[in-house]
């Protein structure tokens, strides 16, 4: 009843001899692709954004206003280690760790100047 699908796959035989060292390259080839893609589209632009980010933060300086990943708006006071000291209201002041900063609005520089 199915010997014709019997027949078909006697009929195909083996691979011939030496021939299959290319396919291995070409069965890695997607996998290649797709990490390229990857990386070109995704990691590369966040590595250049969170670069970037870390520029900012070490620059940081007093009198530099900023705003927090809370949403939170003040102006640095006093910089340790990883503290940022943050003014936010007359006599409140606010411990935040550097890495909490997401923008400077303006610097104190930029302030001096315009002055």
């Amino acid at each position: 009843m199915f010997t014709f699908l019997v027949d078909a796959a006697y009929a195909m035989g083996a691979p011939p001899e030496g021939g299959g060292g290319g396919s291995a390259i070409l069965g890695m080839l997607p996998f290649v692709l797709m990490f390229a893609v990857l990386y070109l589209l995704i990691l590369r632009p966040q590595i250049k954004k969170q670069k970037a980010h870390q520029k900012m933060v070490d620059e940081l300086k007093k009198g530099d206003e900023v705003v927090t990943s809370g949403g939170i708006h003040g102006v640095v006071v006093n910089l340790k280690d990883d503290i940022v000291v943050l003014k936010i209201a007359e006599n409140v002041k606010v411990d935040l760790s550097r890495s909490a900063v997401a923008t400077v609005k303006s610097s104190a520089e930029g302030q001096a100047s315009a002055s």
